[in-house]
């Protein structure tokens, strides 16, 4: 399964993808991620699962793109 998730951080959010969505968000947390080592703490916003890894990465394409920050404006904060 792959895990496309949106990390609320210190003064914005981070989107990402994984296979591992415990793992990453360990390694988030130690701050052994460099996007957001400097953006502690966070905290998991929401995830999306899916168990194609093609779509996964398109999707997070797609959220990090301007229309689908506005998607996650309207949504999800």
């Amino acid at each position: 399964m792959y895990y496309i998730y949106s990390l609320k951080c210190k003064n914005s959010y981070y989107v990402g993808c994984t296979d591992n969505l415990k793992n990453r968000l360990e390694r988030h947390q130690k701050g052994q991620v460099p996007a957001t080592a400097n953006r502690l703490p966070i905290k998991l916003d929401f995830y999306f699962v899916t168990p194609d890894k093609y779509k996964a990465f398109e999707f997070e394409k797609y959220l990090k793109s301007g229309s689908g920050r506005a998607f996650i404006k309207k949504h999800f904060l």
